[in-house]
């Protein structure tokens, strides 16, 4: 590759950012030709290239992708600061190839029109519409709870691998899509992270590798949050990037399932959403809900919190931050917070649909 070729691939980062923001700014045209025209055909494609690979072939490509920079920086360190010039380039190509790949891989979906938008709901609620959904929440734990364990003090406990748990997920999309075609889920790329541990340190529980189609999930996460987690990176490949959408479209999914421990996954994970909501706008309401909630939805509560405290380090911050800055500059004003915003959605589709 000449030098001229080199810079020209280098400096296409420029129009391409102008361009993808462009784009951006017409959601419209992003939902119909890229997220409901040509993404569900990549995405089908990347997931029928590595689906059926029992391992995360996105997770060793990054593994590969690190040692090659490594390799770089020991083979080449010294030169660069003799030729940044080259370096620079060299770099710009790198950040230009993979911007491109990654908008058209997957990356447009942060522009398509809101979920609320497909339902027709909205995003905003009073502290009375959040104080009467926790109550209903409490109301169908508590019911689920005590149907499965038969004593109100006993957590949960699911009796599946997360094998199980992954295609009983997979299943759920195949419920929806009778009702709901553009939630069709076909060639399952549904897999544990190979750095697992790496993802509980950082303080998530799974993440799209979208240069591979591939959804990862934590597998050291609790298996109470296994079905969520699993139905909410599904989300993701079918196309939703917003974390309050796939929040929302994980609770969703589960919640419909025919399984009680399913069920109660889905709302026990949304209950704790609407809790931590509510005591941070009114704890006193907080407080007089939670005396409602039965003892063994809080063990489990507990055991949750006990999980990611061992797992707390000076680091997470870190990791937090950067993917708080990553969602920004994607078109997620919310930033991490978004995770959150799964509430309004919550809320607001009860109030017209129901659960």
């Amino acid at each position: 590759m000449n030098a001229r070729v080199k810079t020209i691939l280098a400096v296409s980062l420029l129009p391409q950012i102008v361009l993808v923001k462009w784009l951006g700014s017409h959601p419209e045209w992003v939902e119909v030709y890229y997220s409901q025209g040509m993404y569900p055909y990549i995405s089908r494609f990347y997931r029928f290239l590595f689906g059926w690979v029992p391992f995360s072939v996105g997770d060793v490509f990054y593994t590969l992708l690190a040692f090659a920079a490594i390799r770089y920086l020991y083979l080449r360190g010294k030169t660069i600061w003799k030729k940044p010039k080259q370096f620079l380039i060299e770099l710009g190509i790198v950040i230009s190839v993979a911007y491109f790949i990654f908008h058209l891989s997957w990356g447009m979906n942060y522009y398509r029109l809101p979920l609320e938008e497909k339902f027709g709901i909205q995003r905003e609620y009073t502290v009375t519409d959040l104080e009467e959904f926790t109550d209903y929440l409490i109301q169908k734990t508590n019911t689920i709870q005590v149907g499965i364990t038969n004593d109100s003090s006993l957590a949960v406990q699911l009796p599946y691998s997360r094998k199980e748990i992954f295609q009983k997920a997979i299943t759920g999309y195949d419920k929806i899509e009778r009702d709901y075609p553009d939630f069709g889920y076909h060639q399952p790329s549904l897999k544990k992270s190979i750095y697992s541990l790496v993802l509980t340190y950082m303080g998530y529980g799974g993440y799209l590798n979208p240069f591979t189609g591939e959804a990862q999930v934590n597998g050291k996460i609790p298996i109470l949050r296994y079905p969520t987690v699993s139905t909410h990176e599904i989300g993701h490949q079918v196309g939703y990037s917003s974390e309050a959408a796939t929040n929302f479209i994980g609770f969703w999914v589960t919640s419909r399932s025919d399984d009680p421990y399913f069920k109660y996954a889905a709302y026990s994970h949304a209950l704790g959403y609407c809790l931590s909501d509510l005591k941070a706008k009114d704890p006193d309401k907080f407080n007089l809900l939670w005396q409602k909630l039965n003892t063994g939805i809080k063990k489990n509560y507990e055991e949750l919190r006990r999980f990611w405290q061992r797992y707390q380090n000076p680091t997470e911050p870190i990791f937090k931050s950067m993917f708080n800055a990553f969602l920004k500059a994607n078109n997620q004003a919310d930033g991490i917070q978004s995770y959150n915003r799964v509430v309004g959605l919550l809320v607001n589709y009860d109030k017209r649909y129901g659960f």
